[in-house]
């Protein structure tokens, strides 16, 4: 009996002390639509993601009409000349390849761009949640911008607005928040749509690989 007493009186402490832990929650997304710097990133991002896509629709617009024009010549050249002609194109088809993958695959260039250009905003929101967390005694944070399913949420635990306020912004107006057009979430670097790759005919005697 008295063991049970000492559970229970655990049980009830444990639950005192949870029930007295405060807790509040932030959406990011909505905090970083509402900073100017953030914004002007991302229309960089989708400037430097645009004219990239436009170098490598480029390269493939050229091997394009390589592989036409041998498919129209092939009749007139030799066996050597042949190969020659669909090793260039196989080689222009890696580089170009290659490229894309430099520029938008994982790790690449677009997303050390915005590594460079997005992450110092993020780690000075971080910043700030800490130190409100840390100064207010808040237990836990949530992000409602996040995977997180939060089922019912009272806005007066909404703390967008004082994190806004304490990085100098003005806070914004609550509602859904619009896409800048570069994805924001993911941390790939890698875009919705990368550039596509044409899908000329093969000329005979070339594999596409």
């Amino acid at each position: 009996m008295r063991k049970l007493i000492i559970v229970l009186t655990l049980i009830a402490g444990s639950w005192m002390q949870s029930a007295a832990q405060k807790f509040c929650y932030v959406n990011t997304e909505y905090i970083l639509e509402n900073i100017p710097e953030y914004k002007s990133a991302m229309q960089q991002l989708d400037q430097i993601s645009i004219q990239w896509q436009k170098e490598i629709e480029a390269k493939y617009t050229h091997i394009d009409k390589l592989y036409k024009d041998y498919q129209a010549e092939q009749i007139l050249l030799t066996e050597e000349m042949r190969k020659k002609r669909e090793q260039e194109i196989v080689n222009r088809e890696k580089e170009a390849k290659d490229l894309q993958k430099q520029r938008f695959g994982y790790e690449g260039d677009l997303f050390k761009k915005k590594q460079e250009l997005v992450k110092p905003i993020q780690d000075k929101i971080y910043n700030a949640i800490k130190k409100m967390a840390t100064d207010q005694s808040y237990a836990v944070v949530f992000d409602k911008s996040s995977d997180l399913i939060m089922l019912y949420t009272n806005a007066k635990y909404d703390k967008s607005d004082e994190i806004l306020l304490q990085l100098g912004y003005k806070a914004g107006t609550k509602g859904e928040t619009k896409s800048t057009g570069t994805e924001t979430k993911t941390d790939s670097g890698t875009p919705d749509s990368a550039p596509r790759q044409p899908t000329p005919s093969s000329p005979g005697g070339i594999e596409r690989k």
